[in-house]
């Protein structure tokens, strides 16, 4: 089982996740992209590897020209390793 991270351990390795912010107990980020299509694509992306990882989204937002993508482990009660990896991998999709 995942380990839950204190909240100082999060703000501490989102330093690295340019983007990224501790919010309502899950980390989060909004990517924009020039069109709706461009966002969809993403998305699908993100949900691919979420699957392939077996750890998946908190929430995928699709809006028009932006995607919200959150993480949290909710059997570890919190933010684990397991999301900052997962959300180092979604910005590496966006690239």
């Amino acid at each position: 089982m995942a380990i839950r991270l204190n909240n100082e351990e999060v703000r501490t390795a989102l330093q690295d996740l340019p983007g990224w912010a501790l919010k309502e107990g899950r980390i989060e980020k909004t990517f924009v992209f020039d069109t709706y299509a461009e966002g969809v694509a993403f998305a699908v992306k993100v949900a691919l590897q979420a699957e392939k990882a077996d750890h998946h989204p908190d929430s995928l937002e699709i809006m028009w020209g932006m995607v919200r993508v959150a993480y949290v482990t909710h059997s570890a009660g919190g933010i684990t390793r397991l999301d900052l990896e997962a959300a180092a991998k979604t910005d590496t999709l966006a690239q």
